[in-house]
């Protein structure tokens, strides 16, 4: 068994990065991308290592030979890589397929070691190595039948995303008999340049041969291995994350605060959603009018105001809709003034907005990290602030209070010329929800040093439209945030989500009944975990103090590796205590994360 690498390209998508290197002497986490498949390639016992070269060709070949390599390297010359695709490259070294069975590789790929062996080891003769298809990428799709034949290679032309879920995509890495490449591949790949000229893809060449009755070659479905081709700076930012070690991986990961259907096999226990909502038939009529949201603007900040006072029954002078609640946080920050009174752990937003000397913090010490409104009062009486931030139920750790207990905080601050932000976010989680806002215009009118500020993004599960608002009666304060904002701070699916919501009050209360149910289960089955102390919570998320065997930040980076499932590391937030956050998601996710915490008791 032989080893042939295509590593002619340029690699032009990666702009500075190639500049003066080939694509495959970029680096993943400081070490390049031929370096790495060589050092795996070295460990297979392989009769030589054919390379194909072209752009910078001499200072890769100089590079490789600092290695050290033991299998024997052999070169093959493109002289005109710039003019033509890989098919010609892989012509040059077509005597080489006809000589012994091979490994055919690209350059610009990065696996984990147990990938190439896999195909290796294999007993079928020639095999072309596929992988799930997900929704980002690019480049040849296959579809396979039950027994891994290639019923078919998917051209740009006939590519349809309504049939991505039967989709795998080539990872370019394949292994050929020498009797295929005699009797099939390298006769068509001969044809093929013939006909049709050196600048096309030698994928090609597989799709012909597919179309016969025997086409002898089948494909390797890999499930949960790690694997990336990198075309661009966007796939190198990726790789790094996924190759990273332990520590590293997920500080790269945690740090992208989202976009995590990059990474298809990981389950997000950080960030927090609602599992329930939306329903598929509101899906769907979003998707009906897709073609239109995209190519329309939307409506003005006045309009997207007055369908967000619709939605949630206050008057419309008293709201102003945001891209999400942070940009609403970001506003009140800037516009009052004054120190602010944080009561701590809390939800981070808030005092990252403030330098620190604007901040009055106050610190919970018990191990639930429960308070009241009597014990916010007690604390705050004798202290000089002009605003109080009070979420609730609070993040992380679930604390709630109830109407009559905020009513007393809502006199309190009135009395003293404070200004009470309540964070309603998480508040439609609770058993008490409907009883407890106090999102309506009789109590915003009392108390018009009141701000309600709630995410729509959390508890109604659309976190990728950016949605969330502030309301008060306080004209002036609502005056200043609207001129704040952009008038188009929202986009078309999002105005059209607040547009169609009232269709759907129904199914999103059924899907709040539906989270509390699931929550109780979830905290029974969680019981079981001898190391994990879980806090009750009225939210969609449970704080947990570990208390045996491991940190926080050990057990979040051990999730990561071993079960790619993402945790929270509350240890920043509870002042280096052994705390995690975990969300709450669908029976499926949680029964999965309780069977990983098993596996580690």
């Amino acid at each position: 068994m032989q080893a042939i690498i295509l590593a002619a390209g340029m690699g032009k998508r990666l702009g500075s990065l190639t500049k003066d290197n080939t694509k495959c002497m970029i680096t993943v986490n400081g070490t390049t991308l031929i370096e790495r498949l060589l050092n795996q390639l070295d460990t297979l016992n392989l009769s030589k290592i054919v390379l194909v070269v072209g752009y910078k060709s001499a200072e890769l070949i100089a590079f490789i030979e600092t290695l050290n390599v033991k299998t024997p390297l052999v070169y093959v010359h493109n002289e005109i890589y710039d003019k033509t695709n890989n098919i010609y490259s892989l012509y040059l070294a077509k005597d080489y397929l006809l000589s012994e069975d091979t490994l055919l590789l690209e350059s610009d790929l990065i696996v984990e070691d147990s990938v190439i062996p896999k195909l290796l080891h294999h007993p079928y003769p020639s095999l072309a190595l596929v992988a799930k298809f997900e929704s980002w990428m690019d480049g040849t799709a296959v579809m396979l039948d039950k027994d891994d034949n290639i019923l078919r290679f998917i051209s740009n032309k006939n590519f349809s995303f309504e049939e991505i879920p039967d989709y795998y995509k080539t990872v370019n890495i394949y292994k050929f008999s020498k009797a295929f490449s005699t009797t099939h591949y390298v006769p068509f790949l001969e044809a093929y340049s013939k006909a049709l000229g050196n600048n096309e893809y030698y994928e090609q060449v597989l799709r012909v041969i597919t179309l016969l009755d025997k086409p002898e070659i089948k494909a390797l479905r890999l499930d949960k291995e790690l694997w990336y081709e990198i075309d661009d700076i966007q796939d190198l930012d990726i790789a790094e994350s996924v190759f990273a070690d332990d520590k590293e991986s997920l500080n790269k990961i945690s740090t992208r605060y989202g976009g995590y259907w990059r990474y298809p096999h990981m389950i997000d226990f950080c960030y927090l959603v609602n599992p329930y909502f939306p329903n598929q038939r509101l899906m769907a009529e979003i998707k009906a009018n897709f073609e239109r949201l995209m190519c329309e603007y939307p409506s003005g900040l006045n309009v997207n105001n007055l369908l967000a006072a619709k939605d949630f029954g206050v008057n419309k002078n008293y709201i102003c809709i945001g891209n999400g609640a942070s940009e609403l946080i970001k506003s009140l920050s800037s516009l009052l003034s004054g120190k602010f009174g944080i009561i701590y752990p809390t939800f981070e937003e808030y005092p990252n907005r403030l330098d620190k000397s604007r901040i009055e913090p106050f610190y919970i010490d018990n191990e639930n990290y429960t308070y009241t409104s009597d014990d916010i009062i007690r604390f705050y009486d004798n202290k000089s602030i002009s605003n109080l931030v009070v979420i609730n139920p609070d993040n992380p750790s679930g604390n709630f209070i109830p109407q009559s207990d905020l009513l007393k905080l809502c006199d309190w601050s009135l009395k003293n010329k404070i200004k009470l932000i309540v964070d309603e976010s998480f508040l439609d989680f609770s058993t008490e929800a409907e009883a407890t806002t106090l999102l309506n215009d009789d109590i915003l009118e009392k108390y018009p040093n009141l701000l309600i500020v709630k995410s729509i993004s959390k508890s109604y599960g659309v976190p990728g439209l950016r949605l969330g608002f502030v309301a008060s009666s306080n004209q002036a304060l609502m005056d200043s945030i609207k001129k704040d904002v952009t008038i188009w701070n929202i986009n078309s699916f999002a105005e059209f989500y607040m547009q169609i919501f009232g269709k759907y009050q129904h199914d999103y209360e059924q899907a709040c009944v539906a989270f509390i149910n699931e929550r109780k289960r979830f905290y029974d089955k969680l019981q079981a975990i001898d190391f994990l102390r879980i806090i009750p919570s009225q939210a969609n998320y449970f704080l947990c103090e570990i208390t045996q065997k491991y940190t926080a930040k050990h057990l979040t980076e051990i999730m990561l590796s071993q079960f790619n499932i993402l945790i929270k590391n509350c240890d920043t937030k509870t002042g280096g205590k052994n705390y995690i956050r975990i969300a709450i998601r669908n029976e499926a996710d949680n029964n999965a994360i309780v069977e990983a915490f098993k596996k580690l008791q």
